[in-house]
Order: structure tokens, then C-alpha cells, then sequence
């Protein structure tokens, strides 16, 4: 099956397309994945009902969304976001560099040291928002800061959710016949790491350092302003630090943050009355987000069931060259385009090892090497995907007021940026390490 007419292709193109013309992402990943299921022949009730098998695969992502953003109003309602955004207004003393510096330093945080990943966005984005107009602050470099913190941590750092991710790396390898301990991974993926830092550092001081004008729109959920005894600091932060240990022990986020809401409604810091509206508020805030991922396992779902992926690999071998280089290139873009559509950089690992670990065994390539290109290859596309936590977590946040376009201020900026700084800083790994 040739490339440009192979179903996972064409499909992909399509819900980038529609994402640019502004059509809905949930609408634009239900379209493509039916266009998919199409032409690779697949009936359309067929089509559909792999469709919503598949949405189970990320139920546990999704239901974790809801309830950390459940906990988010919460804390919100209760006055502790409002205290930390003075503090951090407090700190900044309108420096916006400083201010993207403490939020890029809370985004690694939430990956590692306290892995609750996007669900800190909704909490500490939207009362920031009146600092950020202020300073006339471009939230496209915000963006740029946030998803830097979301992506690059996992990558090179072997705690958390990077844990998560090398193990994967390094379980994969060994499965498909290359024989690498879980220690190993981290120290080759550091330059994937550098290139991403240079490409955090041309976003926020060369692309998107010109003041940006927005209006003072009123927040899109609304919060009670309540004063913040240190009671309910307390109560906040006991919550938080058992939704980290319940996570840590039982290895289930949902459960997690259900506790954290627990104990902030059995300590009564939020009124028991008001618990379906925190549920409803969050909802609001996340439920978008838990859908989308919904919806992009199941199309990632009907990709592997038509075998598209397959197939485009298999079209890409055959023009493939011997040259390392080259082949390392190919390798990228393949995964780019995989993670792009399926919006999960963990999803990608069994399916670019499967595929490539053969054939990099086969060309030459040494173990470091290997690592490189598989950490690369799954990385590429969770910054600037449309349907990846890592693009609509900063949305969640920063659009708070409808002044934030996903795809034109979250997706585009992070895709040019960090895909291409992955590319050329693999590329440069891969010469070196050989």
C-alpha cells in the first residue's frame, strides 16, 4: 500500500486539517477515525464499535481528570488558589520571566515529585490570568513554558511519570531482542532534553517575547472569593499529600484524588451542600479533556485494527536507505506522525519498538543509539497534537477566559518548537553516540 494513500495517513492529515479550520477536536477525531475505518474497508458499524471498545483504553485517564479536576474547584472555592496566586504575584514583583520560570518549574514538579501531571493547570492558571494580561504576557510562551515541563521531565528524568516511561522504553527493547537494564535509559535521552530546553529558551525570549494585549474578561467558571483560614491551608495540603501517597502506593490516580476529596469535604473546608456543584465545576473544567483522550484511544484503536500502521511502515522499509542517518530521520517522522494522531507518547513505544527495534539491530545501530531514536520517536507529536494531554492541559488553563485558541496558541507554537528541536537534537545524539 503506497504512503499517500495509506489509511492512517490520510487520516491523520485530515484531523490536523480540521483542527486548523477550527473544527472541534472531539468532532474532528470521531470524523477521521470513521475515514480511517472507511478506506481501509472496514464497514462503518464495525468501524464505530472499535471505535468505542477502544475509548476504554484510557477510562483510568479520563476519570482521573474528572476527579483532579473536581479536587481543583475545590481548591479554588476555598480560597488556597487565590493565596497561592498572591504569593506567586507577590514573588514575580511583574518580572514575566520570573513568573514563566516558577510555572515551568511546577509543571516538572507535577511529572515528578509530585506526579499529578496536568491537574495543577486548572488550580494555578486561571488567577494568574489578571497578573498575565498586566504584564501583557503572550500565553503562547506559556504555553510553550507549561508543555516544556510536561515533556521534557519524563524524557530525562527517571522518576514519576519519566519512570513510567523509560521502564517502557527499556521493557520494549528486551522484548524485541536487545538486552538493556531500566538504568540505562536516562542518560542518552539527556540531549533530547537539551534540544528541548533551546527550544523552550527561542520561544519565550526570541518568538513570543512582544508584549500581547487581552482584554479583562471575567473566568469562564466562576469562584466564591472566601477567605483562606489556615485551617483550610492545612486541610488543602493533607489532602494533596495523601492524593500523592494513595497514588504512589495503590499506583491508581482516580483513587488517589478521590481520597484528596474526601478529606476536604469530611473536614468540611467545602460544605457537603455543595458537592454536586464541585463535581458539575469539575466536569466543567476537565471533562473536555478526559473525552478527548477518550475518543483518541479509540481512534488509535481503529488504526491498529486496519493495519494501517503496519502497512505505512512497511511502505517506508521498502524505500528506506542504509544509511543511519537517513534511516534515523525516516524513524522520526514515522513516529511523529503516530503520536500526532493517537496523542499518547507511552501509547507509541510497543508500536515503534515492534517495528524498528529489528531493523535498527539490523543496520548497525548500538544499544544508546536505539534509545535515542525510540525515546525520540514515541516523544514527537505529544507537543502539538491536538487530542494530547500535553497541549490541552495548557488550554484547560490558559483559555480560562476564551482568550486562548488551542490549536493556534497551544498546538502550532509547541509543534514548531519542540518537534523540530527533537529531530535535530536526535539526530546529533545519534551521529554522536555512534
Amino acid at each position: 500500500m503506497s504512503i499517500l494513500i495509506n489509511p492512517a495517513v490520510i487520516s491523520i492529515i485530515l484531523l490536523c486539517v480540521l483542527c486548523l479550520k477550527k473544527v472541534n477536536v472531539l468532532l474532528s477525531i470521531i470524523i477521521s477515525t470513521i475515514t480511517a475505518g472507511l478506506l481501509a474497508g472496514i464497514n462503518i458499524k464495525e468501524v464505530m464499535d472499535t471505535f468505542i471498545a477502544g475509548m476504554g483504553g484510557n477510562s483510568e485517564t479520563a476519570l482521573s481528570y474528572i476527579l483532579l479536576g473536581t479536587f481543583a474547584a475545590t481548591m479554588a472555592h476555598s480560597g488556597f488558589t487565590a493565596v497561592i496566586s498572591e504569593k506567586i504575584t507577590q514573588l514575580i514583583k511583574g518580572n514575566k520571566y520570573l513568573l514563566l520560570l516558577i510555572l515551568t518549574l511546577i509543571a516538572m514538579a507535577s511529572q515528578n515529585i509530585i506526579p499529578i501531571h496536568i491537574a495543577f493547570i486548572p488550580i494555578i492558571i486561571p488567577p494568574l490570568l489578571s497578573i498575565m494580561n498586566k504584564l501583557k504576557l503572550d500565553r503562547r510562551a506559556v504555553a510553550s513554558a507549561l508543555t516544556f515541563g510536561l515533556k521534557m521531565p519524563y524524557i530525562t528524568i527517571p522518576v514519576g511519570f519519566g519512570l513510567i516511561f523509560q521502564n517502557l522504553i527499556a521493557d520494549n527493547m528486551v522484548q524485541n531482542g536487545v538486552n538493556v537494564a531500566r538504568g540505562e535509559i536516562w542518560k542518552p535521552t539527556l540531549i533530547l532534553g537539551l534540544g528541548m530546553f533551546i527550544a523552550l529558551l527561542i520561544s519565550i525570549f526570541i518568538t513570543y517575547r512582544k508584549p500581547r494585549e487581552y482584554k479583562a474578561e471575567p473566568l469562564q467558571f466562576n469562584t466564591t472569593e472566601v477567605e483562606c483560614s489556615k485551617y483550610t491551608i492545612y486541610v488543602v495540603l493533607i489532602a494533596a499529600l495523601l492524593t500523592f501517597a494513595v497514588q504512589l502506593l495503590t499506583h491508581s490516580l482516580p483513587l488517589g484524588a478521590l481520597v484528596g476529596l474526601g478529606t476536604i469535604f469530611s473536614l468540611k473546608v467545602i460544605p457537603k451542600n455543595k458537592m454536586d456543584n464541585m463535581m458539575n465545576e469539575g466536569i466543567y473544567l476537565m471533562g473536555y479533556v478526559a473525552f478527548v483522550m477518550l475518543v483518541a484511544a479509540g481512534f488509535a484503536a481503529v488504526l491498529k485494527e486496519t493495519g494501517a500502521i503496519d502497512s505505512l511502515v512497511s511502505s517506508a522499509l521498502a524505500i528506506m536507505p542504509e544509511n543511519i542517518i537517513a534511516v534515523s530521520f525516516i524513524v522520526l517522522i514515522l513516529g511523529l506522525f503516530i503520536t500526532i494522531g493517537i496523542g499518547t507518547s507511552f501509547g507509541t513505544i510497543p508500536i515503534l519498538a515492534v517495528l524498528f527495534v529489528p531493523i535498527c539491530i539490523k543496520l548497525g545501530f548500538n544499544t544508546q543509539q536505539m534509545i535515542v531514536l525510540i525515546a525520540a520517536a514515541a516523544a514527537l507529536g505529544d507537543a502539538g497534537s491536538p487530542a494530547s494531554d500535553t497541549t490541552l492541559g495548557p488550554t484547560s488553563g490558559l483559555n480560562a477566559d476564551g482568550q486562548h485558541n488551542h490549536i493556534y496558541d497551544t498546538c502550532i507554537p509547541t509543534f514548531l518548537h519542540y518537534n523540530t528541536c527533537l529531530i535535530i537534537f536526535a539526530l546529533i545524539g545519534i551521529y554522536l553516540l555512534g
